[in-house]
């Protein structure tokens, strides 16, 4: 017999927006040694899971079962006794219309520890993102949760139309789409105005979430103009009138947008988490990945030589990275660089830099290599001239990419300046999503109807490197580029990743002024808020 005693989580993942998960539910997944989760529950929270965790899909929807609720009982039960930790994700609240009191009856019945973990229930957060108040002291102190779709075999509904329809109260109504004509019916037949305000709420909570708002007489004729399907929740009562003032979540000015993010994973977070809040359904593609070079030699010299340098000019938070991560290998910290001078491309690289314990004392007003050139020089941005930095006969180290332009290294040899360019890391392609980015600019492009938002492809492509443009592109079949690509709004980071982005046959319709993630996300939001 296993003396480890296994244990089942049955937790409420959210309606949807995994920010929505509470701290205790995610603990639970970190430590599990299975996850089981099901339709609704947001796959973003299968990251919290250990690396060697077994993930097991048990979804449901429309009929469509992966698995019986039976046979989720036998899984959850079999796991426990084998002294496994199991997470169950169910969306919601496992309790609320989630069939977690059956799940927890089948473990009490096996003999299997368990804990419930509840959640945010989609009949609170979906109304409150559609910016409808479930109650209001001007309008109801009260709120049902009721059933869309009763069980088949029961022969008469346990629903008590009449009382719902005389009661006041805001009426939630779970996964009641077909059964919509039937529900408006009912109620209308029972007393309710015709004139009551009705809302439904598709994907709540998610950068899919739809809503179509009407009344008892006229909401079925609306759902069906707007082909609304599952999963959607009903909210029938005078607070829904409260929409028209109160939405906030669908006037973000990416919602409904589809982006793809072409960074390295690792550097991803940052674009993600901007354009996340404003709304965007963010789609990782990453299309390089930063590395080391094979043979870190020459900049580990560079560093055993380090006194014998004037200047250290950085031009991206990677070179900076890369760079402190060696010099510690080697055993060495940052005293040994206080009698050098330093220069930065952008505030983010100065950012990092200043991470480190270390000040800038160059950064030029704007982000690309000729701009250092210029601030050696005393020009502005206006070309306007103000005091020289002499760099004749300085050594100036130059850590930085293997593929990086060579206008810098060349301009400054000119100034008189001896330099030294030293490989610091390198980029190397990513194919892995190959498959899924053709498919979805296929989506993009497919003269198929598109029911509600589901089979949307890609409304934006971001740029943030003349790398990740290079790469991106290797990835479509050259025959199809014109034709995946069209329709797609390209963004770019700035004019250097913009002419790249020309060069290899793109059209960039955005190019931030700015050469930084909030300037490209500034950028982004002026041509959507245009158009």
């Amino acid at each position: 017999m296993n003396p480890k005693k296994g244990k089942v989580y049955l937790i409420g993942a959210g309606p949807g927006d995994p920010q929505l998960i509470t701290i205790k539910g995610m603990e639970c997944i970190k430590k599990a040694d299975v996850v089981v989760y099901d339709y609704l529950a947001a796959p973003a929270l299968l990251k919290y899971a250990k690396k060697n965790a077994q993930i097991i899909y048990v979804g449901k929807k429309g009929g469509d079962h992966t698995m019986s609720q039976d046979k989720i009982n036998e899984l959850l039960a079999d796991k426990g006794k084998q002294g496994l930790v199991v997470a169950r994700l169910k969306g919601g609240d496992p309790f609320i219309f989630g069939r977690g009191g059956e799940e927890a009856e089948a473990l009490i019945e096996a003999g299997v520890l368990f804990e419930v973990v509840p959640g945010v229930t989609s009949a609170v957060a979906a109304p409150a993102y559609a910016g409808i108040p479930l109650t209001h002291r001007d309008y109801t102190s009260s709120v049902s949760l009721i059933t869309g779709h009763e069980d088949p075999l029961k022969e008469e509904s346990s629903i008590k139309w009449d009382t719902l329809a005389k009661s006041g109260s805001t009426l939630v109504f779970f996964m009641g789409v077909k059964n919509l004509p039937n529900i408006c019916e009912q109620l209308i037949k029972n007393g309710k105005s015709p004139d009551t305000p009705v809302a439904l709420v598709r994907w709540g909570t998610t950068p899919k979430q739809q809503t179509v708002s009407g009344t008892l007489s006229n909401i079925v004729q609306k759902v069906a103009e707007a082909k609304l399907k599952p999963p959607s929740l009903i909210v029938v009562g005078e607070v829904v009138s409260l929409r028209e003032q109160m939405q906030w979540f669908e006037k973000r000015p990416f919602h409904g947008k589809r982006i793809v993010v072409t960074r390295a994973r690792e550097q991803a977070s940052d674009l993600v988490a901007a354009l996340t809040e404003l709304g965007a359904e963010c789609i990782e593609i990453p299309t390089i990945k930063v590395m080391p070079p094979s043979d870190n030699t020459p900049l580990e010299m560079a560093i055993e030589n380090i006194k014998t340098y004037d200047w250290l000019i950085f031009t991206s938070v990677n070179g900076v990275k890369f760079f402190f991560d060696t010099l510690f290998k080697m055993g060495k910290d940052v005293r040994i660089l206080g009698h050098l001078q330093f220069a930065c491309i952008g505030p983010v690289t100065k950012e990092e830099l200043k991470s480190h314990g270390i000040i800038c004392d160059v950064l030029p007003e704007s982000y690309r290599a000729e701009s250092i050139v210029d601030a050696f020089q005393g020009l502005n941005n206006q070309g306007v001239k103000g005091k020289e930095i002499d760099i004749q006969g300085k050594r100036v180290l130059l850590p930085r990419a293997k593929e990086a332009r060579s206008v810098l290294p060349e301009e400054l040899a000119k100034m008189g300046a001896i330099i030294d360019e030293v490989t610091t890391y390198i980029t190397e392609q990513v194919t892995d999503a190959k498959d899924e980015l053709i498919t979805l600019l296929e989506n993009a492009n497919s003269d198929k109807p598109k029911e509600s938002n589901d089979n949307a492809g890609i409304d934006i492509v971001t740029f943030t490197s003349s790398s990740t443009v290079k790469n991106f592109k290797a990835l479509l079949p050259q025959d199809k580029f014109s034709e995946l690509m069209k329709g797609v709004t390209v963004a770019c980071i700035g004019p250097i990743t913009a002419d790249t982005a020309i060069a290899e046959g793109f059209k960039p319709d955005i190019i931030a002024t700015e050469y930084t993630i909030p300037g490209l996300v500034d950028a982004m939001v002026e041509a959507v808020k245009s158009n």
